[in-house]
């Protein structure tokens, strides 16, 4: 008898073994739907636009990847092939995500492309389009859309879950070009000369998501450059859409997933054909298949989130009387900006000082700190954070594109990135001098926030 209970007690122990043993893993879970409208609407990125699309190239996407740690908490990345999302679309879609699915907002990260060739979308950069009712309706039903598909993306992700092996590391390609520094038209011959100048980050970090069997399932990748060879009149991801296009071609029923870095100052230089387009995607794709192709780092199971809105003031503000004035101005994005702005105005007394700003840090694993910063950021904040933290990834563009995102050299020097893109974003003015050092604070602050008991004893 006492053989048998021996048995039957080695044998419950042996299947609790095993048990743990498959739980002590990654789960991951993938989905990609089709997001290019189904009408054509006006297209969002730049003002000289002056009708909808009338084409496509190859459709826009959103996917998502669902990771789920060995201690069961979940996280979901979802990238759009889009030129930005707003707060209050955001807010919502997250809002819901949590409601529906269980995942908390810290975990939830909404990446746009940033491409110059899709829709607009809910009150990003409204200030730019004038658009008459029909418009208008197109671009609020689009929203709708766009709710509804990523909610019930993620929950086909997270059914999706499986047994995954994680890894990361990182690549380079060098097609970004910082626009501030150098003219476009002498582009080719600075490269050529290797005379090209200004910060730049060419760093393209990956991450592999792999069966138990070594079948590759998913791959996210990014790199720091505005998605803007394209500016015609049909819809197309640009460079970014390309490069996940060809990477899906080489591994069949894998999902390639982009995700945009600190590109606000970055262009593909030069640009303006599909066939550039396509050759920057597919140069970008060789640099990330280079990673996926070597023995990349594996990631521990153990994932860590934090996520907070930090106040960013704006610098000096313009008063009813100025407002009033503006309303009057020859710009017409001058005027339509100041017409908002003064509705505010009569509404509540006053103009925000502060914009609630986003900041997002994932931990995964030991070794691999993922920052999240929303608007369009110059290069300069992950030449920064890469400086101060060491091996970190930075995105922007992320959770809410409210505006560009100026470093204190960018604001000083003034210029597009600095001042007058805010007037298209429908922003009052400009952002105040401490905005730099207030985002690199916050970073800091939830990067210490997801360190683990490992980091503590470094």
């Amino acid at each position: 008898m006492f053989p048998r209970i021996a048995f039957a007690i080695l044998a419950i122990c042996a299947f609790v073994d095993v048990a743990q043993a498959q739980s002590k893993t990654w789960h991951a879970g993938v989905a990609k739907s089709v997001i290019t409208p189904k009408v054509y609407m006006w297209m969002s990125g730049y003002s000289a636009r002056t009708k909808p699309a009338e084409g496509k190239v190859h459709d826009l996407w959103a996917k998502a990847l669902a990771l789920q740690d060995a201690d069961g908490q979940r996280s979901v990345l979802v990238t759009l092939d889009l030129i930005g999302i707003d707060r209050a679309l955001s807010d919502a879609i997250c809002a819901d995500i949590t409601k529906r699915h269980g995942v908390a907002r810290e975990r939830i990260l909404l990446s746009t492309s940033h491409t110059h060739c899709g829709p607009v979308v809910g009150h990003n950069l409204m200030t730019m389009y004038h658009l008459d009712a029909g418009e208008q309706k197109k671009v609020h039903d689009y929203a709708h859309f766009l709710h509804r598909t990523l909610v019930d993306l993620v929950g086909a992700a997270l059914a999706d879950l499986k047994p995954a092996q994680v890894s990361q590391d990182q690549g380079t390609t060098n097609f970004a070009v910082n626009r501030r520094n150098n003219k476009e038209a002498d582009v080719p011959k600075l490269r050529d000369e290797q005379k090209l100048k200004g910060p730049v980050d060419h760093e393209v970090p990956v991450l592999r998501v792999r069966d138990p069997d070594g079948k590759v399932r998913a791959i996210v990748f990014g790199y720091a450059c505005h998605a803007t060879v394209l500016s015609f009149f049909q819809w197309c991801g640009d460079y970014p859409g390309f490069a996940q296009l060809e990477l899906e071609k080489r591994h069949p029923g894998a999902v390639a997933l982009f995700h945009a870095g600190c590109g606000g100052d970055q262009n593909p230089l030069p640009r303006r054909t599909v066939e550039l387009a396509a050759q920057y995607g597919t140069q970008l794709a060789d640099a990330v298949d280079q990673v996926v192709k070597t023995p990349m780092k594996p990631l521990a199971p153990t994932s860590r989130a934090a996520y907070k809105r930090v106040d960013v003031s704006f610098g000096e503000m313009p008063t009813r009387e100025k407002l009033v004035v503006d309303t009057m101005s020859t710009n017409k994005y001058i005027a339509s900006r100041a017409k908002v702005l003064l509705a505010e105005f009569e509404k509540t007394g006053s103009l925000k000082q502060t914009y609630p700003y986003p900041v997002q840090v994932w931990r995964l694993g030991d070794d691999l700190t993922w920052i999240a910063l929303g608007g369009e950021v110059v290069v300069d904040y992950s030449v920064r954070l890469k400086k101060e933290l060491g091996k970190v990834w930075v995105t922007a563009y992320a959770n809410d594109v409210m505006a560009y995102i100026p470093s204190l050299r960018v604001l000083k020097e003034g210029g597009y990135e600095g001042e007058s893109s805010m007037i298209y974003y429908g922003q009052p003015t400009i952002w105040s001098p401490r905005i730099e050092e207030t985002i690199i604070a916050a970073v800091h602050e939830l990067v210490k926030t997801t360190k683990g008991a490992k980091d503590a004893k470094r």
